[in-house]
């Protein structure tokens, strides 16, 4: 099988929890150690081999676009939500016509790590099998993370198989938003809005969850805090 060369990467959030840095723009364009958040995405799809990255877009859309019109690397594509956000299902589904019917990579635009032994990416490549997976996820210890405000998501079994944490009050494994997934699931659910969480949900209860846990730290960037502890442990 060959690993997906398509992207959709979410970056129509409004960024309210940076604020006030994104006030004046995306939060997708905040700078960590020097570079944008959505460029410390991008940089390792595009080692991974895709080619064609989708981007949704809401507010200051105009900065974003021009910032991936600068790049030269792969072909940039943008799904418009400026009229209305749509969430991460929606958004995804919105953009069917420019990511394919194929199964595509998935990345949130506010994630930054520090990797450790082989390409994280690769990894999850490695271990996608489209006939037993709908999505095969990062996920990682919390012992790892920085900027991470939730009690952990999932439980891995011996097969790296996910359940999510449900009634329990804590989970061991915080979900990194990088994912390869079949979106013909998503594709098909008549709502426009809503969350992938959803088809997470779903595939979980039908044992179609995977994940991967490679080496390394991992740090979502959500609010200045996180931004600040991020800018740290780069340095």
């Amino acid at each position: 099988m060959s690993d997906p060369t398509t992207a959709m990467v979410m970056a129509a959030g409004l960024g309210r929890r940076m604020r006030p840095l994104t006030d004046s723009r995306p939060k997708a364009l905040i700078e960590v150690g020097g570079k944008a958040l959505i460029d410390h995405v991008v940089d390792p799809l595009l080692a991974a081999g895709v080619e064609r990255v989708v981007v949704n877009v809401h507010a200051h859309a105009d900065q974003l676009e021009a910032h991936l019109k600068r790049r030269r690397d792969a072909e940039f594509l943008i799904s418009d939500e400026r009229t209305r956000l749509l969430e991460t299902g929606g958004g995804l589904k919105h953009a069917r016509a420019l990511l394919g019917d194929g199964p595509i990579w998935v990345a949130n635009s506010d994630y930054v790590w520090v990797p450790s032994g082989p390409a994280a990416l690769k990894l999850i490549a490695n271990a996608w099998d489209p006939a037993r997976m709908d999505a095969c996820v990062i996920v990682t210890p919390k012992a790892r993370t920085l900027g991470f405000d939730t009690p952990g998501d999932f439980f891995a079994d011996a097969d790296g198989a996910l359940t999510h944490r449900g009634d329990h009050a804590e989970a061991p494994l915080h979900c990194f938003g990088v994912q390869i997934m079949d979106p013909q699931a998503v594709y098909a659910d008549p709502r426009e809005i809503f969350s992938l969480f959803d088809f997470w949900l779903a595939a979980t209860h039908a044992r179609r969850l995977f994940g991967v846990q490679p080496p390394g730290l991992w740090m979502q960037v959500g609010d200045p805090r996180a931004l600040a502890e991020a800018e740290a442990r780069l340095r």
